[in-house]
């Protein structure tokens, strides 16, 4: 089992940032990314962006150029800065333990791998107009 803890959500305005923290613990060794999903009301889950440990990344082409992902493997934490924020990111935050890499290469049917992931218990951003 792997625990995600996530950190950081909170209200914003538009054109401002945040940064999000999530810190795993538990059997990591079966992680092959971790990366964080949104989930806006009434809209599917999203992937928002990843990253391997080896530092390999991707980003849903709504957030390149604004948002950053990156991790410190000795603290088996990920981070999301997210910057030049707008209303559409308002969304619950996810963290995410992937342990097939569907969130690096993403597959037709993502959703069919969600099952074999492990998440975090959300934290909501909020950005204001």
């Amino acid at each position: 089992q792997v625990q995600l803890v996530e950190s950081g959500g909170g209200l914003v305005q538009a054109g401002g940032s945040l940064r999000l923290s999530c810190a795993a613990s538990g059997s990591i060794f079966s992680i092959n990314a971790m990366g964080w999903y949104r989930q806006a009301p009434g809209k599917q889950r999203e992937l928002v962006a990843a990253i391997t440990s080896g530092g390999s990344t991707n980003y849903a082409d709504s957030v390149k150029g604004r948002f950053t992902i990156s991790r410190d493997n000795a603290k088996n934490t990920v981070y999301l800065q997210m910057n030049s924020l707008k209303p559409e990111d308002t969304a619950v935050y996810y963290c995410n333990a992937d342990r097939t890499l569907h969130t690096i290469v993403v597959p037709s049917n993502p959703g069919n791998y969600y099952g074999m992931d492990y998440w975090g218990k959300g934290t909501l951003v909020t950005v204001s107009s």
